[in-house]
């Protein structure tokens, strides 16, 4: 059946009389409102499943990773036990390196004693205020010698091999009117924060 827009130049397009429009005038109708249908079916319905849809495509990604982390130690729980035995005793051992804060004070002894044994004579020697970081407090020490190169070499080789954790830090050399070197630099050692609040709670 062939459908003549022309009819609807002239056609009387009466809403209460509809069904007396030309066939392309009902055509014509027809699309819009279905038009109209399509659109507010995916706006109101259509859209928010779409929008469900990809939320929960996101989330099975997301539960998949999980999945696939978990079986893996699952699979290799034994290992992950082994590790974690290996950790803590790795993590004790380093925890012996830290001083104590009674042993804090013998620190300076074993300083001046790898100082004076590596030729080195002692300015200053003085303990700064603590720093407490998050899970350990750094205790900074002020150090300034007087030597030549080749003792102050010796010197912090020696202190490297304190059993006690000590690095250096902020070096600072200054060449002295009778050709010996000034030597300024900080030393830090550190206490593990939970040995530190044990010991507040002993006072």
């Amino acid at each position: 059946m062939a459908i003549d827009f022309s009819q609807l130049k002239d056609a009387d397009l009466d809403l209460e009389n509809i069904a007396n429009w030309p066939p392309a005038a009902k055509l014509l109708t027809g699309i819009f409102i279905a038009v109209l249908v399509l659109l507010g079916g995916y706006w109101f319905v259509i859209k928010d499943q779409v929008n469900t849809l990809e939320r929960i495509t996101e989330e099975e990604g997301t539960l998949k990773e999980q999945y696939q982390t978990k079986y893996r130690i699952a699979a290799n729980i034994e290992l992950f036990r082994q590790q974690m035995v290996e950790a803590e005793e790795l993590f004790a051992s380093q925890l012996k390196s830290l001083p104590d804060k009674h042993e804090t004070a013998g620190l300076l002894d074993d300083i001046t004693f790898v100082g004076t044994t590596s030729n080195l004579s002692f300015t200053k020697l003085n303990w700064q205020p603590e720093i407490a970081r998050e899970i350990y407090v750094e205790l900074p020490i002020d150090i300034e010698v007087v030597g030549n190169y080749h003792d102050f070499g010796e010197f912090v080789s020696k202190v490297a091999g304190l059993p006690r954790i000590v690095t250096l830090h902020n070096f600072q050399i200054k060449k002295l009117e009778n050709g010996m070197l000034d030597f300024h630099l900080q030393a830090k050692t550190y206490r593990y924060q939970e040995r530190a609040n044990a010991a507040g709670g002993a006072k």
